[in-house]
């Protein structure tokens, strides 16, 4: 009997190695190689490829001029929410593998389920569970009101049947709940594995490609939020999406990590109802719902999501510390930036607060990503500092540089315009970000430093 042939997989990036070894030279990581047995290649099968090549066809392999390229718009399939729709790019497109992934309860079953039954009702759509049975399924679409007419379930996590049914049943859209239940036959770990996750996912990506199929996968994440398997996973898709929330938050953020057909880090925001998810169109009317009242430490900034302006509320609170090493705790920003903007609050706004507790949150659960929070973030902890209440009408957005300089940020007229479409009278914006003719019945401060910053309160 020949001898299996077996390798040494890294569970991070998915780089392969003869023999065992402590660090994987390809992302530096420690201990994350695990031996996964190789299946024998027989000829014709193709469904433990690695997925290199032969996605579309033969004509894929003939040599083109890059100027005769058709440059046609794809033909895009709404998802029936707009919000999923702006996350996509503009849709689903055909033939386009899509990662959704998520926290255990954050909603991302419900939200397939809910598409895939309203377009059930006038496109060919498989739903694949592998993870509960088709009563569960069907108890939850009853409870959200779903119409179920016409979505084929299927409860199977073998990908070898799941393909075969695929071909009988040529489904527009594929389901597949989750890939890491699935398994191929010739793979001998167990479903969830480094090599199952990295083969099953290509077998069907393959089969997506070479159908012009959409493939919708369900993904699981870590602890730390990043999604589980093989890292070469993320390569193999177009597109992957991240549905973030808490179970005790009532919204959820859907956010583009990757997406070869639109715009990277877009942000859809759903609020989770008893009927399900159901979007948001106004993100920044519900992140502004704010007390009458305006107390010191709050201020409302403006941030830039994908393709659109949101406007969110930014909350510091600073109090004597009682301990030796003051806390720093930021939720919704990068605790490190918090750290740095306050040391250039100490050099360059002449404002101390190494002996104080700095608490900083962004309401409504959002996670800002760029560098337009600074001005705001430093502006908030100086008025929770001095104990001074902002006015409510005042919008502020900025980056600052380590120099104490005011850095400007893209898309500031589309900021200034999205505030006063609220009812902001005043913003306090960089110098460079500041509008020849500013919008009607707003003020805008324009500023080069801190200190000027700090001045115009």
């Amino acid at each position: 009997m020949a001898k299996a042939k077996s390798a040494f997989v890294c569970t991070e990036c998915g780089a392969e190695y003869g023999k065992w070894q402590g660090q994987c030279t390809s992302c530096q990581e420690w201990n994350t190689l695990s031996e996964v047995r190789l299946a024998s290649a027989r000829p014709g099968n193709g469904a433990t490829s690695s997925g290199r090549g032969g996605y579309a066809g033969d004509h894929s392999r003939q040599i083109v001029d890059l100027g005769q390229v058709d440059l046609s718009e794809v033909p895009r399939l709404t998802s029936t929410f707009a919000e999923f729709d702006r996350v996509l790019g503009g849709g689903l497109v055909p033939g386009s593998a899509v990662l959704l992934g998520g926290n255990p309860g954050a909603g991302k079953s419900t939200l397939l389920l809910q598409t895939a039954c309203k377009l059930a009702q006038h496109r060919r759509i498989v739903y694949v569970t592998g993870e509960e049975s088709l009563s569960q399924v069907a108890m939850r679409a009853h409870r959200l009101q779903l119409p179920t007419q016409g979505l084929k379930m299927l409860a199977e996590t073998s990908v070898e049947t799941i393909l075969a049914v695929a071909e009988r049943e040529k489904p527009e859209i594929l389901v597949i709940d989750s890939i890491q239940t699935m398994h191929l036959e010739d793979i001998s770990s167990a479903p969830g594995g480094v090599a199952q996750v990295r083969e099953s996912a290509a077998a069907l990506t393959r089969f997506a490609k070479q159908t012009n199929t959409v493939l919708l996968l369900v993904g699981h994440v870590t602890k730390d939020g990043t999604l589980a398997g093989p890292k070469v996973l993320e390569h193999m898709i177009d597109a992957s999406l991240l549905l973030e929330g808490g179970a005790d938050s009532r919204f959820r953020t859907l956010r583009g990590q990757k997406n070869r057909f639109g715009a990277v880090n877009e942000l859809g925001v759903f609020a989770m109802l008893e009927q399900g998810l159901k979007e948001v169109k106004n993100p920044s009317a519900i992140f502004l719902s704010r007390q009458e009242e305006q107390a010191p430490g709050s201020l409302v900034m403006v941030v830039w999501e994908g393709t659109r302006p949101i406007l969110v509320e930014v909350q510091a609170l600073v109090d004597e510390s009682a301990l030796g090493n003051p806390r720093r705790v930021a939720v919704g920003v990068d605790q490190n930036r918090l750290a740095m903007l306050l040391a250039v609050l100490n050099r360059h706004g002449g404002l101390f607060t190494g002996d104080q507790d700095v608490f900083l949150n962004v309401v409504g659960g959002v996670k800002v990503l760029e560098t337009s929070a600074d001005l705001a973030v430093l502006l908030a902890v100086v008025s929770s500092l001095q104990n001074r209440a902002l006015p409510r009408e005042l919008v502020v957005f900025g980056e600052v540089g380590l120099s104490g300089e005011i850095r400007p940020v893209p898309s500031g007229q589309e900021r200034i315009t999205e505030a006063a479409k609220h009812g902001f009278l005043r913003a306090i914006v960089p110098r460079a970000n500041a509008p020849k003719k500013p919008p009607k019945g707003m003020e805008v401060i324009a500023v080069d430093k801190l200190s000027d910053a700090l001045d115009a309160l």
